[in-house]
């Protein structure tokens, strides 16, 4: 089953939500409570702390850390959402589905762990595409 197609499932007592993971732009941890934004803008707001949530993405999407990714105390990210990088501004990018960017404000160590694994990834990338030749 390819990426786009792979669901998470958020329950709550009195709610379940269904969301496709190449949907989710981020999630924003608010004390207890839980804000999501989807790439087309949609938002929720559920009643369970971020750490929760990192072990139902843990449970749910295998080889997910690949793609959501945790980003310091306050954010999982989606990573194929990212547009910029930018450490001494502390921020980073997110590009919506209408091609909006959504600025999060993230402090500089979280960010350059990002930035290299992108960097790696990356990396591992060009290896790949020098052996093809």
């Amino acid at each position: 089953m390819s990426q786009m197609e792979r669901y998470l499932i958020i329950k709550t007592r009195d709610e379940l939500l269904r969301i496709k993971i190449g949907q989710i732009l981020y999630f924003e941890a608010d004390r207890n409570y839980t804000k999501l934004l989807l790439s087309n803008g949609i938002q929720f707001t559920f009643a369970i702390n971020i750490g929760k949530i990192e072990e139902i993405l843990e449970k749910q999407v295998t080889g997910s850390s690949n793609i959501l990714m945790r980003v310091g105390k306050s954010h999982i990210i989606n990573k194929n959402h990212i547009l910029q990088i930018n450490l001494p501004r502390q921020r980073l990018l997110l590009l919506t589905a209408e091609g909006k960017p959504r600025e999060l404000i993230i402090s500089k160590d979280p960010l350059k762990i990002l930035k290299d694994s992108f960097e790696k990834e990356m990396g591992k990338l060009e290896d790949v595409q020098n052996h093809d030749n």
